[in-house]
């Protein structure tokens, strides 16, 4: 479900009003070829203060500068009367023009990341450690987990709020405090749109999906390789949204030659997973961690069907929380079929191995190679009945009131949860919850 808090609560996270004199400006006036202005339309200027990320060209009113600024440019963006209200990274392709990096007020506090790309990026690196480690990751149990995430990672700054949304701000850290030892000051900047850091034990994969990403690859790689315990960098593009940010995708494909072995192996929540690292997104879904976790703890006794199981992570859970039997479907529904290779199926493989690496009993689990509709189509008919059922596929149905009427069963929420949490979210950018997970008890 998409983060929802009240629109009272979001602004006393956003940033309170700008100084007199904009620390922008005047840095912008040191260089020697001057930044080029990026000036919003009226009415548009709000949206951005409040900590939307990215600027889309229908909220642009015109562009200051000669010569224009070109794709990964540093531009400033302001306002009707051209004062600065952020800076960020140009694209005079994408629908999204701007990338934004730092707000004025977060530029006043740390001047020195100001329109310096190299610093940000540096900076904001070692604030996404410092918040996993608050985090517990890595831990003894877990060594997959998410350390960059796009957009989701936002500094906020308190400004005027009631009594009610201090102490409901009180509380939440109180409790984050309680268990992680989580302070207010942790929080630090570290936006990054459109870069993704998974770690997967001694490797990290790093998912670019934005054209600045790419001409900072070095720096990118380089912050990245310092990290303890980091000996091999994947770099994947995501091919089709550069190509729509304008770049060209057949020189990237000449240019991700990698010394990161084609599998690794991970530990999460104490279970061993063989991974490949040419496998969909990163190659380990590290966001459903937690719900993976909760499995384990309902699955004693259950008999338990995971459809479009990938490399078993729901499916391996549930025998390890005491499942007398578990079936996991292999190939993905129909109209993703293309996403896996089916005549060689390299997640057989990987299913296999990690049967395996966590000694469990191969008679309480099976993975059928199967399409996963004809296999529901097939076990409708057979009237075949399981005490829990995981689908896990691509968007299925808009609606959960609309999958349970076709089915003609009534249902309850029990749970609804998003991913895990090394896998923040901006509360002024909602549709950075893009994982909507839900527990329904079907009556």
């Amino acid at each position: 479900m998409p983060l929802q808090l009240p629109t009272r609560l979001i602004k006393c996270f956003s940033l309170s009003s700008l100084p007199a004199t904009s620390t922008l400006q005047e840095l912008a006036s040191s260089q020697p070829k001057g930044v080029p202005k990026v000036v919003l339309k009226k009415g548009k200027t709000q949206l951005f203060k409040d900590g939307s990320p990215m600027v889309y060209s229908g909220a642009v009113d015109r562009i200051i500068g000669r010569p224009p600024p070109r794709t990964g440019d540093v531009v400033l963006v302001a306002d009707g009367t051209e004062k600065p209200i952020a800076w960020g990274l140009y694209n005079s392709v994408s629908m999204f023009c701007v990338r934004l990096m730092q707000l004025e007020e977060e530029a006043a506090r740390d001047p020195s990341c100001a329109l310096n790309m190299e610093k940000l990026i540096e900076t904001r690196i070692d604030a996404a450690i410092k918040l996993r480690k608050r985090l517990g990751l890595p831990s003894a149990n877990t060594n997959a987990y998410r350390l960059v995430n796009s957009e989701g990672d936002r500094s906020v700054k308190l400004s005027m709020i009631n009594a009610i949304e201090l102490f409901m701000i009180f509380i939440i850290f109180s409790i984050l405090h309680q268990i992680v030892h989580v302070k207010i000051t942790d929080f630090f900047p570290c936006r990054l749109s459109g870069l993704i850091v998974d770690v997967f034990g001694e490797s990290a994969v790093i998912a670019s999906s934005a054209a600045w990403v790419e001409k900072y690859k070095p720096e990118i790689e380089a912050f990245i390789s310092r990290i303890d315990d980091i000996n091999h960098i994947k770099w994947r593009p995501s091919f089709e949204i550069l190509k729509e940010e304008g770049l060209d995708v057949s020189d990237l494909k000449e240019m991700c030659p990698s010394t990161c072995p084609e599998r690794t192996k991970v530990l999460e929540n104490g279970i061993s997973y063989a991974i490949s690292m040419e496998g969909q997104k990163t190659g380990f879904y590290a966001d459903q961690r937690e719900n993976r976790h909760l499995i384990s703890t309902i699955s004693n006794g259950k008999r338990v069907l995971d459809i479009c199981c990938y490399s078993g992570g729901f499916s391996l859970n549930a025998v390890r929380g005491g499942a007398i039997y578990v079936t996991g479907i292999v190939i993905p529904l129909r109209s993703f079929i293309n996403q896996v290779s089916i005549p060689h199926c390299p997640l057989w493989s990987l299913l296999e191995e990690n049967i395996v690496l966590n000694n469990l009993d191969p008679e309480r689990i099976t993975f059928l190679r199967e399409d996963a509709t004809e296999f529901m189509k097939g076990a409708l008919s057979r009237k075949e009945l399981w005490d829990i059922v995981i689908l896990d596929p691509p968007k299925l149905a808009p609606r959960r009131k609309g999958a349970a009427s076709v089915a003609g069963r009534k249902i309850t929420v029990v749970r609804q949860a998003g991913a895990a949490c090394d896998h923040p979210v901006d509360p002024s950018y909602p549709e950075g919850a893009y994982l909507s997970n839900i527990l329904l008890r079907v009556l």
